[in-house]
């Protein structure tokens, strides 16, 4: 039995987990970064300092979910999987995965945040074989908001190029943009999403799209403009989700279009809401990450590091 422990420091998020190759199952414990009521984030010297006050914690609540010892360590070390990513609040994960890794003299593998994402919607849509095959990737978050080429690479985690992405705002941005606006907290998917499911009109939208590429600011605007007209909380948060809903499904298909009947994998926060899902679902073949595993998460690094571990000792 293997036990590969993950580690993921993102910018609203401190997770760890653990992959049983054995059984194949991932035991995660992550804890939202706080952020003050009324404010749409967090510095980054914020960041970092509340994950140095979550992390130790986080592994104690992790170590009593399992008993066995530590195969090898996976850790987000950068954003995304390319020369000059950089932001501070990885470094927190890292350097604790150094320690980790000297410490108990096992194997440390470093990957982007972008790839265990992309990991984690694979493990937990089944669809492993994606790992070694070509296709179409959704980041949508509150920090990105990206179409993706996906394809493995020699470390076992994935090239990717960027086909397709937003030219302003990014769709969690505006979720929170207008979550705030209708006095949800920070961050405001789920509550904006509760909202929207009580909503029963019909809404029509006419999305901004430059060539594939995608513009959200106006949504913001759109929502605005209802609420001061009148329009229920519900009905402007369904307008908000169907906003985006639309956006990412136009650009789906003119990628497909462009590029060919590709594999499609959607991942990120907002791509967890249970309304996009069930709506782009219905409309083309593709896969979704799980709720657990759509938002920001170590779970994906943990079966990256399996992965590689296990790729280096065949190989020996």
């Amino acid at each position: 039995m293997s036990f590969y422990l993950g580690i993921d420091t993102s910018n609203y998020t401190t997770s760890t987990a653990i992959y049983n190759s054995k059984n194949d199952e991932i035991i995660q414990c992550k804890k939202l970064l706080p952020v003050k009521n009324g404010e749409l984030g967090l510095r980054q010297s914020d960041a970092v300092f509340h994950h140095t006050q979550q992390l130790n914690a986080l592994f104690s609540e992790l170590l009593q979910k399992f008993s066995g010892n530590i195969t090898a360590i996976g850790v987000s070390s950068k954003p995304r999987p390319c020369e000059g990513s950089y932001m501070p609040c990885f470094t927190v994960g890292l350097n604790s995965a150094k320690m980790l890794s000297d410490a108990l003299k096992v194997p440390l593998y470093t990957f982007s945040h972008q790839e265990g994402h992309i990991s984690a919607a694979l493990y937990s849509a089944n669809k492993k074989e994606l790992f070694n095959k070509r296709f179409l990737a959704f980041h949508v978050s509150g920090g990105t908001t990206e179409a993706l080429m996906v394809s493995p690479n020699n470390d076992l985690g994935f090239n990717i190029d960027i086909v397709a992405k937003t030219l302003d705002l990014n769709a969690g941005q505006a979720i929170d943009r207008v979550g705030l606006m209708l006095g949800c907290s920070f961050p405001c998917g789920k509550e904006l999403e509760q909202l929207a499911l009580n909503c029963n009109e019909n809404i029509k939208v006419k999305p901004a799209l430059k060539d594939c590429n995608c513009c959200l600011s106006g949504v913001e605007n759109l929502c605005e403009k209802a609420l001061k007209q009148g329009k229920s909380k519900e009905y402007v948060a369904k307008l908000c989700l169907t906003y985006i809903e639309k956006t990412i499904f136009l650009m789906t298909e003119k990628l497909k279009e462009k590029y060919g009947d590709l594999p499609v994998v959607y991942a990120g926060g907002v791509m967890s809401n249970s309304i996009i899902q069930k709506n782009i679902s219905a409309l083309i073949d593709c896969s979704f990450a799980k709720s657990e595993y759509s938002c920001d998460n170590s779970a994906g690094t943990s079966y990256l590091a399996f992965r590689k571990d296990s790729h280096d000792k065949s190989t020996i």
